[in-house]
């Protein structure tokens, strides 16, 4: 629940709610009560890429896993395809077939956690509503039990057969250099096909619900449509050869605010035209395109910030490769002015597209004859040396990067994680969502709310965003008195 403090120059939201990992928002006014300034900020440190040294390379899908509750099946899959790289071996149809649907299956899952229990609350519920009732509990109360144990059930038969084909699903085991560890049994074709058909009706249905619970709702379409929730930025994602939507492979796209191709690259060239810059006062590095500069948080053509995530995909895309999802697409950008879409809140709205993407993608893996074959691994035998791997994770485009010696033992690694691809774009919408909310200095919870709405709807990852190489990451301390006047600053 939202906890905010206030004196009469700042105002705290601490902690930061419904998302993962840990952060909090600092809002300072001047002396008319307005927003000066804002920040979003990411207190925590996990040293993944440090404590990932010396370690055997096929460790590593196992190991990164651990960085996130929540988004494990995304961290293993991009480390798997980065050991596919780094030990220079190509997996059987089979192999690919098999990660594509573990992983569709976990998109459609995870999507469905966050519509229904961390970001749908602010619409199904409301905005507004008291906090007690901006949770799983408040969207039950409105949708009815029924409804709720629909999405219970169906969640837990997704992750059920992410236990069966991938180990766990916490933290799952299938990924291997070269292919899968365990191939998918004919005898299991029928239940894979109900619940493949069954997640389509779900997504179907969440579709339904978004529309009539969000869009028919003329406040909350303006809500997702004003200014104040309005960033034009570049946007990336992951395209397969027809520039068509695809979470597991392909290059990677970006386009400018006016939608215009304005980079392409395969994995291995991310560090062409990816850089990160760092400021004092957060964990998180903020990417941006090389091409461009990093030019301060503003946005438009000029700046190097960019965005990933469900919007951001959509976006980059030229459409969707199955047919249902495609007609989605089409209807959202027509609602919406066309594409690109820059509204920040339209986050929610694509992200229900995207489920329904990943239902159809499912079922056609299910039918594919390919997806039963015993050849499911080729066994590398090359020296590794330097290996990349991306995937788009539900938050967005993610990139595995490991060195090693000739033993296989990692010598360097570098993640850039979704959170942290759209960590720009979240600092900028924090300060634009308070300045245009803040008045005369006057908050209620509500308007605190709408303020996390900004961040809730890249459906963010603190824990995940946050890596560091020894000797990058400043950190400065604070000393204020009562009346928040500054006493001491102490640097590293």
């Amino acid at each position: 629940m939202t906890q905010g403090t206030t004196n009469n120059r700042r105002i705290t939201i601490d902690p930061i709610t419904r998302l993962e990992g840990h952060g909090k928002i600092d809002i300072f006014l001047d002396e008319n009560g307005s927003v000066e300034k804002a920040f979003y900020q990411i207190p925590e440190l996990r040293g993944f890429e440090v404590f990932c040294l010396g370690r055997p390379a096929e460790e590593m899908p196992q190991i990164t896993s651990r960085i996130c509750g929540v988004c494990p099946t995304a961290h293993h899959m991009a480390g798997t395809k980065a050991l596919d790289d780094l030990y220079k071996v190509t997996p059987p149809p089979a192999a690919k077939k098999i990660r594509e649907l573990i992983y569709n299956t976990f998109m459609l899952e995870d999507h469905a956690l966050h519509v229904y229990v961390l970001g749908g609350p602010d619409f199904i519920v409301g905005p507004d509503a008291p906090k007690e009732l901006r949770n799983i509990v408040g969207v039950i109360q409105k949708v009815g039990v029924d409804v709720g144990k629909k999405v219970i059930a169906m969640r837990r038969r997704l992750r059920a057969f992410i236990t069966y084909a991938g180990g766990k699903v916490i933290h799952p085991v299938f990924g291997l250099p070269g292919g899968v560890a365990k191939q998918i049994s004919s005898d299991e074709l029928p239940r894979l096909r109900e619940l493949a058909k069954d997640g389509l009706e779900f997504a179907r249905f969440t579709l339904d619900v978004f529309k009539d619970i969000v869009l028919k709702n003329e406040k909350y379409v303006d809500l997702i449509t004003s200014n104040i929730y309005t960033h034009k930025t570049y946007y990336m994602g992951l395209v397969d050869d027809n520039n068509k939507v695809n979470f597991y492979d392909g290059k990677m796209r970006v386009v400018d605010p006016d939608g215009n191709e304005a980079i392409t690259f395969p994995a291995r060239d991310y560090a062409d035209h990816i850089a990160e810059h760092v400021e004092p006062w957060s964990y998180v590095k903020f990417p941006y395109l090389k091409k461009i500069g990093w030019n301060g948080f503003t946005d438009g053509k000029g700046s190097g910030i960019f965005a990933v995530a469900p919007l951001a995909r959509l976006n980059a895309s030229d459409g969707i490769a199955t047919p249902e999802a495609q007609k989605a697409y089409e209807e959202f950008n027509e609602s919406l002015g066309g594409r690109p879409v820059h509204h920040t809140l339209a986050n929610h709205w694509a992200r229900v597209v995207e489920m329904i993407y990943a239902a159809e993608r499912m079922n056609e893996l299910v039918n594919d004859p390919d997806i039963t074959s015993k050849e499911i691994r080729v066994i590398p035998t090359e020296t590794p040396t330097t290996g990349v791997g991306m995937v788009e994770a539900p938050r967005g485009s993610l990139f595995h990067h490991y060195e090693t010696d000739e033993r296989g033992l990692i010598t360097k690694v570098n993640l850039i994680v979704a959170t942290q691809n759209n960590a720009g774009r979240i600092a900028m919408g924090i300060e634009k969502s308070a300045k245009g909310l803040i008045k005369n200095g006057n908050v209620s919870d509500g308007l605190l709310n709408k303020i996390e709405m900004t961040f809730r709807a890249y459906d963010p990852c603190n824990a995940c965003a946050t890596h560091s190489l020894p000797g990058q990451m400043p950190l400065r301390v604070c000393v204020r008195d009562k009346h928040g006047e500054l006493i001491e600053e102490i640097r590293r």
